[in-house]
């Protein structure tokens, strides 16, 4: 009697964990689908506008995708609808404050593809693609190849439609113990991270070929060089999270879209370290020899506390060479990953010294008990910086002695 008691014990308890099982794998099935079909509610600090992303058919059927017959003033339905008109139908078209299609942004598009451009307005548009190149774009080289993408872009000038094909990759790396992997693309246009696209997934393949298009609709030509095309590469996985294989920035102020052009791009591995990034001026004054800088505000900060936040503040060292002379530093900014400093300051620099000096500056983690960490850092100097940027950066500001150069800059974790 006792050997059947716990005989039916065991088949009980066998039962349950089996069905716990079931369920801890439906979930994770429900939170990927969910992930990949989710309505993101726009933001409203952005430019209001009309913004239309339509992922489309295989090319591998030979004929071109047709554009949906939907009106604009029918594309705000429910989180529940924009989902299955994107798995059912192929596309997604919502109405964020995002873009500008007014009147005079399609007029604009519309002088430019007839060749009356505005040079003011290109030029503008250049000074932020630059500037999101250098937020976007790691120019460290890597060693580690993680395999190539291919893909295509054309500009259709009639209806302000970026036309972006991914047709295949190349020598993937394998994440699956089978020695192979299961890679999608996931498509975006930086700065904005919350709408993107995705293709479909390939099976126990390193070298897939996707061959799908994408369109997006309604950008004028000069909001689009403001972008950055961002390809990401992920590995598939049923019961975890996908795995990252590498990525592609490339900004659209690049690219000749006088006709289709085609790339082949190496994928570079994501940054492991992103400790965020800071937005900060600089004005030199000769006459005076007074150097300013301005910490503006940062965002995407790397959380050092328990509670996913930090308590950041900036210290800043005026330096010669590897000498240190003069050190000021932000008041305290608490719970937060993107803080607003607005605090300015001011160094007497020699105009024969501004060349030979720099400033180190650090953002940091403010703990009550124990050390401060150092959430990340640039080196602001006309030749060693940290980086192209802030070389650059400092560069511009002796090239513009009297006015503000302002610039964002990733932070580096050393």
């Amino acid at each position: 009697m006792a050997s059947i008691i716990l005989i039916a014990c065991l088949a009980i308890l066998g039962l349950i964990i089996a069905i716990a099982l079931f369920l801890a794998g439906g979930y994770l099935w429900w939170r990927h689908k969910r992930s990949q079909l989710q309505f993101i509610e726009p933001n409203e600090d952005e430019e209001s506008s009309s913004y239309s992303l339509r992922a489309a058919q295989d090319i591998d059927s030979g004929n071109p995708p047709s554009k949906p017959q939907v009106p604009v003033a029918q594309a705000i339905t429910t989180p529940l609808q924009n989902n299955i008109n994107r798995k059912l139908n192929g596309f997604l078209s919502l109405r964020t404050p995002l873009i500008g299609g007014s009147a005079p942004a399609q007029a604009k598009a519309q002088n430019a593809s007839t060749g009356n451009t505005n040079d003011g307005t290109s030029k503008d548009s250049a000074n932020k693609s630059i500037s999101m190149t250098d937020m976007y774009l790691d120019s460290t080289d890597s060693s580690e190849n993680v395999g190539q993408i291919h893909f295509s872009l054309e500009y259709d000038f009639q209806n302000t439609t970026l036309i972006l094909k991914v047709l295949q990759g190349k020598e993937l790396p394998a994440k699956d113990l089978s020695g192979t992997s299961d890679p999608y693309v996931r498509v975006t246009l930086l700065p904005d991270k919350k709408h993107r696209l995705e293709t479909k997934i390939k099976r126990r393949t390193l070298n897939p070929r996707w061959n799908e298009t994408f369109y997006f609709e309604g950008f004028p030509i000069q909001k689009l060089q403001s972008r950055v095309l961002h390809l990401h590469v992920f590995d598939y996985d049923r019961f975890s999270r996908d795995d990252s294989i590498g990525e592609v920035f490339l900004p659209l102020c690049q690219v000749d879209f006088a006709g289709k052009q085609s790339f082949w791009k190496a994928l570079k591995p994501p940054a492991k370290d992103k400790c965020g990034e800071l937005l900060s001026s600089l004005c030199y004054h000769p006459s005076n020899s007074i150097l300013t800088l301005t910490l503006i505000k940062a965002r995407n900060l790397k959380a050092k506390d328990i509670n996913g936040k930090s308590d950041p503040y900036v210290k800043v060292w005026l330096q010669f060479g590897d000498k240190r002379v003069e050190k000021r530093k932000t008041p305290i900014f608490t719970c937060t990953l993107n803080p607003v400093f607005n605090e300015s300051f001011s160094f007497n620099v020699p105009w024969e010294k501004i060349r030979e000096c720099s400033l180190d500056v650090m953002v940091m983690d403010f703990d009550n008990i124990g050390r401060n960490e150092l959430i990340g850092r640039i080196l602001l100097a006309g030749k060693n910086g940290s980086g192209a940027s802030e070389t650059k950066h400092w560069q511009d500001m002796i090239s513009k002695p009297r006015q503000t150069v302002v610039q964002w800059h990733r932070l580096k974790p050393e």
